[in-house]
């Protein structure tokens, strides 16, 4: 389900029946030079391909090439990953004056905050 243009109050209503219900669930808007977007996909897995890291031959051990991991491109491997994503009214009932709220706070854009 995509929304755009909906009320807060809908966008929250809509998001909690899509998780119910295990639909994937994304939200945004535009105003001007800021917007948002938001997605709740549930419980979501997928595959990340990992290019493996070449280890250091001994006869290298004191050269400047030690410092640096060699990457090999040719061997890679398949890491499957699973995420679990919050739902949009938890998102937006964040308490920003916990410690851990702080900490998080430099890392959030100020578009959150138009949002709210």
């Amino acid at each position: 389900v995509c929304l755009t243009g909906c009320s807060r109050d809908v966008m929250v209503k809509i998001d909690q029946i899509c998780h119910k219900n295990s639909v994937k669930f994304f939200t945004g808007d535009v105003f001007g030079y800021h917007g948002y977007m938001f997605a709740d996909l549930g419980e979501h897995e997928f595959v990340e391909e990992k290019t493996k890291v070449a280890k250091v031959s001994p006869g290298m051990e004191d050269g400047p090439d030690t410092k640096k991991a060699k990457l090999d491109s040719s061997e890679t491997t398949m890491v499957k990953k699973r995420v679990v994503f919050c739902q949009l009214k938890e998102a937006l009932a964040v308490d920003w004056s916990g410690e851990k709220a702080k900490a998080a706070l430099k890392r959030t854009t100020s578009d959150y905050f138009l949002l709210q």
